[in-house]
Parts: C-alpha cells; structure tokens; sequence
C-alpha cells in the first residue's frame, strides 16, 4: 500500500473513531476550509470559509511574505455558509477574497476568518485578501453583511491600519503585511479582533474606527495569537510557532483597558476558546503533540473553575473554531486547514454535567 493510501485510510479511520464517540457527530459537510462560526440571532449557524485560494500574483506589484510561506497567489471563491438544523448549507454571500499559501508551505487556504453579530447586524473578518496575498484590489478588512439581500460593504480597511500602526515587535521571517486576520466577537457594541502574525487584539467600531487594545508582541514576544473570547475579560489563545512544544500554548486574561497576564497555561496550537453559563472554559487544540502540525488528534477539552480539565472529543481533523449553540452544545469547525474543497465539516459535542 502507498503512502498516499495509506495516509487517506488512516484519515478515514480518524474520522470514524471521532465519530464514534457518542457524544460527537457531523452536523454539516461539504464546507471549504472551515473558520469562525456563530449562531445568528434567527437560530442558524453561520460559517466563515476560506474558500479554495486562487492562482492570481502580485509578485512586482507590493511587498510579498518571505518564502516559505509566501509569495501567495490569491482569488475570489471565500463566502459566509448558513446551516440550518438538519446540517442544509446555503450560501448566505460569496465571490470574497481567497489566497493561498506558496505550494513549498502546503498551500494552505485563508479567506473569510470569522463572523460576528452586534444585534441583528451580521460583521465578517476577512484573511485572505491583501496585495501581499495576491488580491490587488481589496484589502483585508471587516465587511457589514446582509445575509437577506447577499450583500456586504466594507467598514473597517485592516490592512491599512496594520501598515500604518506596526506593533513593537514583527517577527520577520513569519511577517505578513497584510495580516492574517483570525477571530472576532462582539462585545458591548463593538467588534474586537486577534491578529496572529503582528500579534495584536484591536476595537472596532461600527463607524470604522479601529483601536488597538494589547501589543502581545511588546510583552510576551511573536507568541501567535490566534483564539478569542470574552467573559467579563478577554481570553486569548495563542498557536505559538513551529515545530510545535506540547503544553507551550496557554490561555492569557486580558482587561478591556489592555493588562495582560497568562491565566490557564499547558495547551497546544489553540484555535478556539469560549465560556458556557458555569464559568466553565472550552478549548479546542489543532494538533496537541510534538513535531509538525498532524491531522486527526485534534480535541476539545473542558476546564473547570476549579481547574480540572476534560477532554471532551478527541481525534479531529484541524478544528479552527468552536462555538456554543442554543441547544447547548458545542460546534467545532473539523477539516479546516489543508484539506481538498467541499472535505470540511461541523462537529456537534454534547457535553456531560
């Protein structure tokens, strides 16, 4: 048997042991590189999706990301997915900016990041987009998106506030220009966003104004945040760099005024973090093990106040967010780097007492 059977078999297998865990299921297939996800206010599940890439350059035309990662080609297939209950996809818009890394680095696929909802307004982050990720003509940005009509305009330009705001410490070989967007939560009429490779969380405001609340570079160094979420502070999870340490990531407490300290240390390559009513902490993990990324030995895992810690589903594909339901459960993004079009999917965990 080859390597590539072999590799596929080994995948098929994963995914039936995650499957077969009686507490986790395929909500949703048929997704293209899978992101942030949130429940709107009219009880679907909305997913941003990075879309496929593209092969369009801007080599000549603006600074590009050093090799390996880049230069990066680019596209317009990245769109908001809306799932309903029994796991139907529409596209609520489409046609937004795609890129991909080099094919040195695997090819990996950004496009929309993350969506978010202040009241009944729908607001995406874009990743993809940027001349240095081979989009020339729209930056990386947050877009007001109505979900009705397919129609989205742009708020908030992020590339040129990253370009004319640079952080304290831009680690250079892993710099992005543009940057690479990841998570966005609303918060008391204000959206708030991590960026991974400058290393910042900003305010934005639904005029456009944006406002950077914590330089992580100027403290903790080029530490990768990566996963946002709020419960009464900010609760940061970082990817960190590789190859990957197990137990070199953490969840780090921020204030709204900008203090910053480690809070629950002893995790690996975090992408998604979130809080249910009993103070309870949610974390998802891309690949806990030493070495290079690997598929299939992703997990969700429960702190509790006291410290304790559950895995709660184990044996994902590269979940890249997770986010609670209305029926109380979790919604994980599986398949969500590096996987061929239409291989993602949304995992439902049910959690114990």
């Amino acid at each position: 048997m080859n390597i590539i059977c072999k590799t596929i078999l080994a995948g098929i297998v994963a995914v039936m042991a995650a499957v077969a865990q009686p507490n986790v299921t395929v909500y949703a297939t048929g997704l293209n590189n899978p992101r942030g996800l949130k429940f709107g206010p009219d009880g679907f599940l909305y997913v941003a999706e990075g879309g496929t890439g593209g092969s369009l350059s801007t080599q000549g035309q603006c600074t590009q990301v050093v090799p390996p990662i880049g230069p990066y080609t680019g596209g317009s297939d990245s769109r908001i997915s809306k799932i309903d209950s029994t796991g139907h996809r529409t596209t609520v818009v489409g046609g937004l900016p795609s890129d991909q890394t080099s094919a040195q680095s695997g090819g990996l696929v950004s496009g929309v990041a993350d969506v978010a909802f202040i009241d009944d307004t729908m607001y995406a982050i874009l990743a993809g987009a940027g001349c240095s990720h081979g989009v020339a003509n729209f930056p990386n940005s947050v877009l007001r998106v109505d979900p009705q009509a397919g129609t989205w305009s742009m708020v908030a330009n992020l590339s040129a506030y990253q370009m004319a705001n640079p952080v304290a410490h831009p680690n250079p070989p892993d710099f992005e220009p543009d940057g690479t967007w990841y998570s966005m939560i609303a918060v008391r009429g204000a959206l708030y966003a991590i960026e991974p490779n400058h290393g910042e969380m900003v305010q934005i405001t639904p005029d456009g104004t944006i406002t950077r609340v914590v330089d992580y570079s100027a403290i903790y160094g080029h530490i990768v945040p990566t996963a946002l979420a709020y419960h009464g502070n900010f609760y940061m999870g970082n990817l960190l760099t590789f190859p990957i340490v197990a137990g070199s990531s953490a969840i780090y407490k921020t204030t709204p005024s900008g203090s910053t300290k480690v809070d629950t240390p002893g995790f690996t390559t975090i992408f998604g973090v979130t809080f249910d009513g009993r103070d309870r902490m949610y974390v998802a993990e891309m690949s806990p093990a030493n070495g290079n990324p690997t598929p299939f030995i992703g997990t969700v895992t429960r702190v509790d106040p006291s410290g304790a810690r559950t895995v709660l589903a184990s044996g994902l594909a590269f979940p890249t967010g997770l986010t609670f339901g209305p029926d109380g459960a979790l919604y994980v993004s599986n398949f969500g780097f590096g996987f061929p079009a239409g291989a993602g999917q949304i995992m439902r965990v049910t959690l114990p007492d």
